[in-house]
């Protein structure tokens, strides 16, 4: 059983196409396997184009390939899906203080072809684009993908029954997403009977459309993958018996030789289509180089593929509509949760395709080319965007039972907070390249950013010693007065030249975040607020307020300037780091007395006074002192690292 990728949805009404920009995406907290998705030996021959609508071979198999290996007279599946594990994001909001991730399927036109209809599929190679409708709501949405041979085997050897098993794993899930603090609106399981229904409508309109036959193939298949895989990627090695065994290269688990009768999808008539959408939406696989992988996929062999299994073999899973001797595929099953709950097949319209899907890269060929291939075949538009990020090693190894090295979140929330484990996790991740973890590097770089920088400048900037009133002091314009333009300028009245480029910095500050955020690059948006929170302590120290003499006039006017421009800056930093920090966010926000409603991104704007407009917080009584902002890790007991010497 794996982890649903958790996508972004907005709600949007049933006959227009929501354009306008997304909100920003989740980062995955913990890594899936590496995946396995590979060409099957079996076929290498491309695929004849599907006959067209109504003409005599739009009902049969296309012809049989040459190099295949042929059964029962019937042509040779080309496909090979795998099915890995998707990570659980932690939510990281643009527009609203802070946004939710969720998978939403909105609209769609009804399947092509009346029922029994058999044709052959027309490809929609452009949905046609509709208007944007209003924003009411976002819907955040996760959960666990429950079918397959994998968790019936697991199941048999652990005594129990794939359901128990499932509701015991499944909870296990919630539970972590519980402790990290992500919340969500919905969490749904492929087992529920509103998604065995919505697969069952799916699997309809793909047949109605003409988009499956009946094929045999054998060849080389993982049932910890879910996928057949081609000689190219196998290794020769000895099982725990001594006996000579076949293993994926990537991942070393062992494959079987299969032989079976199953439905195919016409995955090759819709090369055309899936590049006229990317070419169409160059935003639609996010970052860049992964949008590049996919086109360049597209432009190799794209073989049909196998969508359902023998039953007689995978009894866990959804059956075949009217054909009880196949099992539906789990990787089709469990894409389409992304329908099921938002309604499909009667109110999905309200959603799809306004979703934002966030999924690991070795699941990307499943969620850019299989999903979208399908969703054309049932009539449907693809997910308006894609984000994929990459993977954790663990000091340069990938995660590994047998290497023993496998990073548990519950242990490093309890060893970090949930705030320091999301902090570096986010701060660290970079969508495009695999990152590397290790305990001592989480330390350094928690202490030295919320520890030190930024707890460091709240508690100086509050000091009684410093502000003995407890109050959000007043601006003066004389001692900071207003610029055009901070590029070259030198001092005036008491603030410098470095001064003038911390007021722009911190200015810009929150429309670089939500860009980064809605790009996916949400360790850019904490860089920037990293470097501000350095400039804001160099502010402070340049000025040194603990030595101007609040008893004179003219000092108390820049010394209530200093500590008023650093509390703007550190409210800035706190409205921003919610979505990342929300624990210390709250505590910071609340020691500077920044009301629940007054915490939103929309409405932000950094020194008011600065442009001669009122500063709602000028004069207000602080909050109350709550000690230490985020407390210094300690270092770590040599038990607690053990693992990662292995």
């Amino acid at each position: 059983m794996r982890r649903r990728p958790l996508p972004i949805a907005r709600r949007c009404r049933a006959s227009t196409t929501p354009s306008g920009r997304s909100l920003c995406p989740a980062v995955s907290m913990v890594a899936p396997p590496p995946p396995c998705c590979a060409r099957p030996a079996a076929s290498r021959a491309r695929p004849a184009a599907p006959p067209p609508p109504g003409s005599a071979a739009c009902c049969s198999p296309p012809p049989s390939s040459t190099t295949g290996r042929r059964t029962s007279g019937t042509s040779t599946p080309r496909c090979w899906p795998t099915r890995c594990t998707a990570t659980a994001p932690s939510a990281a909001p643009g527009r609203a203080a802070s946004a939710r991730v969720s998978v939403g399927p909105p609209g769609a036109a009804a399947p092509r072809g009346s029922p029994g209809a058999r044709r052959a599929p027309r490809p929609q190679a452009r949905p046609e684009p509709r208007r944007a409708g209003p924003h009411p709501g976002l819907s955040a949405v996760s959960g666990t993908d429950e079918h397959g041979l994998k968790v019936q085997q697991a199941a048999a050897a652990a005594g129990t029954s794939p359901p128990e098993l499932c509701e015991r794993v499944s909870g296990l899930f919630r539970r972590a997403l519980r402790q990290a603090a992500v919340s969500f609106t919905d969490f749904t399981r492929t087992s529920e009977p509103r998604h065995r229904r919505a697969v069952g409508r799916f699997w309809g309109a793909l047949r109605d459309g003409g988009a499956l036959y009946k094929g045999s193939y054998e060849g080389w298949y993982c049932t910890a993958e879910e996928c057949f895989l081609p000689e190219s990627q196998l290794a020769e090695r000895r099982d725990a018996q001594g006996r000579p065994c076949k293993v994926s290269l990537e991942t070393g688990h062992q494959v079987h030789w299969t032989k079976e009768e199953n439905y195919m999808f016409r995955l090759s008539a819709f090369r055309d289509p899936l590049r006229n959408w990317l070419q169409d939406n160059p935003r639609a696989i996010c970052p860049d180089p992964f949008y590049q992988r996919v086109l360049r996929w597209l432009e190799e062999d794209l073989p049909d593929l196998s969508v359902s299994r023998e039953r007689s073999r995978l009894q866990w899973g959804i059956p075949v509509p009217s054909d009880p001797t196949q099992t539906i595929y789990v990787w089709v099953d469990a894409l389409v949760n992304y329908l099921s709950v938002v309604g499909y097949p009667e109110t999905h319209g309200e959603w799809w395709p306004a979703a934002h899907h966030v999924v690991g890269k070795d699941i990307l060929k499943f969620h850019a080319v299989y999903w979208p291939a399908l969703l054309m075949a049932a009539g449907l538009a693809p997910p308006e965007r894609i984000f994929v990020h990459s993977h954790w090693t663990v000091r340069g190894q990938k995660m590994s039972k047998s290497l023993g090295n496998v990073v548990d979140p519950f242990a490093c929330i309890g060893q970090y907070t949930v705030d320091g484990f999301r902090y570096f996790l986010l701060r660290q991740g970079v969508p495009e390249r695999d990152c590397d973890y290790y305990d001592e590097k989480v330390v350094k770089l928690v202490n030295s950013e919320l520890a030190d920088a930024l707890g460091g400048l709240l508690n100086r900037s509050t000091a009684l010693s410093i502000n003995p009133s407890n109050t959000y002091p007043c601006f003066s314009e004389s001692c900071f007065p207003k610029i055009l333009d901070h590029r070259g300028t030198k001092a005036m009245g008491r603030a410098s030249a470095e001064d003038y480029e911390l007021v722009a910095s911190v200015a810009s500050l929150p429309l670089q975040v939500a860009s980064y955020f809605e790009s996916f690059q949400i360790y850019k948006a904490l860089e920037c607020v990293a470097l501000c929170v350095r400039q804001t302590n160099s502010f402070f120290q340049r000025h040194r307020p603990w030595k101007l003499d609040r008893q004179d006039p003219a000092e108390k006017l820049w010394l209530d300037t200093i500590i008023h421009v650093t509390l703007e800056c550190l409210r800035v930093y706190g409205t921003l780091l919610q979505p990342v920090i929300p624990h210390t966010a709250d505590k910071l926000l609340s020691r500077l007395a920044v009301k629940p409603e007054e915490r939103g991104l929309s409405n932000l704007m950094f020194l008011p006074r600065y442009s001669g407009k009122p500063c709602p917080f000028e004069g207000r009584q602080l909050g109350p002192d709550t000690g230490v902002l985020f407390h210094r890790l300690e270092k770590l007991r040599q038990h607690q690292i053990e693992t990662r010497e292995l």
